[in-house]
């Protein structure tokens, strides 16, 4: 057997693990899994083929996935021993912690005093983790056995043969994933009783030795409860759930609910525009494939009922001469940053426009780099108001020379609330990553691998751009909807399965192409004309494309 490890060929004679053969390096460099001709493995995984080895700790993207869910598997392993009766929810993710509740039990200083000592107790102990596997037929009787669903919707899903757990000593547990193989690879965290839950904290990519500072995010937070007791209320927490739904063809009606839900939201936002007559400007901003110009088509209809006419320009009319334009460390345009913006001029046309006054309105020719102005002239009326959607939109720089009471900022992000399980959340950045997927390969002709090529950089931005500036919204939109991935999956798994596996990005496309085949297919005939999804997907009632 030939390995390729760090650019030495090793030849193995025989079958063996990934922890026995590179021993001394997984602990020297702290790796807490591996990446096997690109596809992430456990440091478990028995190596029986020739092929490329790497470890990965966790500055890697896949790495640091494999330490949350480890975490959780300790701190659910302390819960069990602990509470046995308490029933522990992983809600959402905010600043590099993982918000948890039990939704019988309220949480004391005194419980998380005793999780943090049992899960101290665990990590110590360094225990091992093990995946263990049995078929359908052996899962029957082990459920039969045991007074426990954790786990148990595996055996509704086709796409699964075998049912999975994870085992350490007596406790078990499923995970959606990877897991590391010890208990002792779990040291830097914190618990921390917040909200009407804890927060797991944990490192970041960036920092992996310490434990990043916590920022509040008080606004994202009341979002995400809003659209979480909703979908409570209509019963629909996991996956599971969803494909009975599904199943029995009641999906119609939980489509119409969840539509109209996005309506009342954003006929709210707009009454909250209506009450205060100085309100000349809306700025909306959100990360990728979050349905910014369908949103702002929608909120727009809703102004109009109001007496209120939209008049929309677009920020990227106003980027500087190429020859100013800033580089990136790659020596490349760096397109995001605010200084590509002519913040100047964006400011005196704004001005005029709210003065009252004409302004001839610059189109920018990205072919040569440079503004032109075309005649296009602009006056706003009485009764228009600016909408303006763009990555800094809600950073006030962008509009520095605007008083505060004139601007009304919006933030909007798919949010997503939907979890697999109790213990296993879809992540928000994996629900916007589908639907970029679909749209790239719908109206622009890329292939899923262009898209995932680029999205490490896509997010970078966004980290640096909107999400700092979030928490200065007026508003906060939750573009998510809880029956999107049931949509989306027979439009993203075939260009997923295009991938091949010589391809770096061929283990973030069969980890999505997993965790989508858990999703019913849901029939995109069923959505209305103006649905927000429909930006993605097509056949909208919006010039959206």
């Amino acid at each position: 057997m030939r390995i390729v490890y760090n650019e030495n060929i090793m030849n193995i004679q025989s079958e063996i693990k990934i922890k026995d053969l590179l021993k001394d390096e997984i602990k020297k460099s702290n790796s807490i899994a591996a990446r096997f001709n690109n596809e992430v493995k456990s440091l478990n995984y028995t190596l029986k083929e020739d092929g490329e080895l790497s470890l990965i700790d966790i500055s890697d993207k896949d790495g640091i996935r494999v330490y949350r869910k480890g975490l959780l598997f300790i701190i659910g392993m302390a819960v069990e021993e602990l509470y046995p009766e308490a029933k522990m929810m992983v809600n959402f993710q905010l600043s590099n912690s993982l918000l948890c509740e039990f939704t019988n039990l309220d949480i004391t200083d005194e419980i998380i005093e005793n999780i943090n000592k049992k899960v101290a107790e665990i990590v110590e102990r360094d225990i091992p983790i093990e995946k263990k596997s049995m078929t359908k037929e052996q899962a029957i009787e082990f459920y039969r056995d045991k007074d426990t669903d954790k786990g148990i919707f595996q055996l509704d899903l086709n796409v699964k043969r075998h049912i999975s757990l994870y085992w350490c000593e007596d406790y078990y547990d499923y995970y959606y994933g990877i897991l590391p193989i010890s208990t002792g690879m779990l040291k830097l965290y914190e618990i921390i009783k917040y909200d009407r839950g804890f927060l797991v904290r944990y490192p970041s990519r960036k920092e992996i030795w310490k434990l990043p500072e916590f920022k509040e995010n008080k606004k994202l937070l009341a979002t995400l409860d809003e659209y979480d007791l909703l979908h409570r209320v209509l019963e629909v927490p996991s996956v599971k759930e969803l494909n009975e739904i599904t199943r029995q063809n009641k999906i119609k009606d939980y489509i119409l609910l969840d539509e109209a839900l996005h309506e009342k939201k954003i006929a709210n936002i707009a009454d909250d525009i209506v009450k205060n007559e100085k309100i000349k400007m809306i700025l909306i901003a959100g990360p990728s494939s979050s349905g910014k110009t369908t949103f702002a088509q929608r909120l727009g209809i809703q102004l109009r009922l109001n007496g209120i006419k939209p008049v929309t320009i677009s920020v990227d009319n106003y980027f500087v001469e190429r020859w100013e334009n800033p580089k990136d460390e790659n020596g490349n345009y760096d397109f995001e940053c605010l200084e590509a913006i002519d913040v100047k001029l964006f400011n005196e046309h704004l001005l005029k426009l709210l003065n009252g006054e004409e302004v001839e309105m610059p189109t920018f020719d990205f072919e040569h780099g440079t503004k032109k102005y075309n005649g296009n002239k602009l006056k706003l009326a009485e009764d228009e108001v600016l909408v303006i959607e763009g990555i800094h939109c809600l950073n006030d720089k962008l509009t520095t020379l605007i008083p505060k009471e004139q601007k009304y900022k919006i933030y909007i992000s798919c949010l997503t609330v939907l979890n697999i399980d109790d213990h296993n959340r879809i992540s928000t950045t994996d629900t916007r990553l589908i639907r970029r997927i679909v749209r790239d390969n719908q109206f622009r002709s890329y292939k899923a691998l262009h898209t995932l090529k680029m999205w490490d950089s896509v997010v970078a931005g966004e980290e640096k751009n909107i999400f700092p500036f979030q928490e200065e919204a007026d508003s906060m939109f939750n573009s998510s909807l809880i029956y999107e991935l049931g949509v989306l999956k027979d439009f993203a798994m075939p260009l997923l399965e295009e991938i091949d596996r010589l391809e770096p990005e061929y283990s973030e496309a069969k980890r999505l192409h997993r965790m989508l085949g858990y999703f019913e297919s849901i029939p995109a005939d069923y959505l209305p004309s103006n649905s927000l999804l429909r930006e993605f997907i097509g056949g909208s009632i919006f010039n959206v494309y």
